[in-house]
């Protein structure tokens, strides 16, 4: 899996990595789904049928998460994209994880809770690759190169990143500093047809609702630990 066969889930999943760290700075299940179904969508292996996604028959990449997702689609009841974001997403980043693993992107390590629990644990293997793949998305985000002329996916990559609060790439001073850059890239990385129009804002607006009711439940959590001790 050579850096320019990425998928766009395998990237924001590197991507979410914080380098001084190593700890993922986001919700990295939601967001690797997010990329794995907006990819499908630019693809057009996913149509809209009614605010849902349906996939063509015997639609297949070839690659083994989006095909995971393809068929955990099909096999499941109708939901929006928006839903589809928070559906199982482990499953997705399980596949996307284990693909980076054996390409040689991620190592494994282990170690043991209280000296007795084995908790396996993921840290970039090859960190100056992922360094170099973020500041290439960090200057399409600031630079002068017009929305228009920017790829599908690398706007796509930069909408999810806001979206979900990837920081490694689009920071809180971004969010404010770049606001119509962010806009423009996000309107750029909408899926191509008529037929798609909007699909990748509702699959951007699900991973935003994701995150921040993920964030709220752990604020929530720490909260009640705090008070009740």
């Amino acid at each position: 899996m050579p850096n320019g066969s990425l998928s766009l889930a395998a990237t924001l999943y590197l991507l979410a990595f914080d380098p001084g760290t190593g700890k993922p700075v986001t919700h990295v299940g939601y967001l690797v789904q997010a990329g794995a179904l907006t990819e499908l969508a630019q693809r057009q292996l996913l149509v809209d049928a009614k605010g849902r996604p349906q996939p063509l028959p015997d639609a297949r990449t070839g690659d083994p998460a989006l095909d995971g997702l393809l068929e955990l689609i099909e096999e499941s009841r109708p939901r929006t994209w928006g839903t589809w974001v928070g559906h199982q997403p482990r499953l997705t980043e399980r596949a996307v994880r284990d693909q980076l693993r054996a390409a040689g992107y991620l190592r494994t390590t282990t170690r043991r809770v209280l000296g007795l629990f084995p908790v396996r644990e993921y840290a970039l293997e090859r960190p100056e690759l992922v360094a170099g793949m973020r500041d290439e998305t960090v200057r399409v985000l600031h630079g002068g190169r017009p929305a228009a002329e920017v790829s599908e996916r690398d706007a796509a990559l930069i909408a999810l990143a806001a979206a979900g609060g990837l920081t490694t790439v689009v920071t809180h001073e971004d969010l404010d500093a770049h606001r119509q850059r962010i806009a423009e890239l996000e309107a750029r990385g909408g899926a191509p047809g008529a037929a798609l129009e909007g699909v990748v804002d509702r699959v951007r607006a699900g991973l935003a609702a994701a995150v921040a009711t993920a964030l709220s439940a752990a604020t929530t959590a720490v909260t009640t630990t705090t008070t009740t001790n």
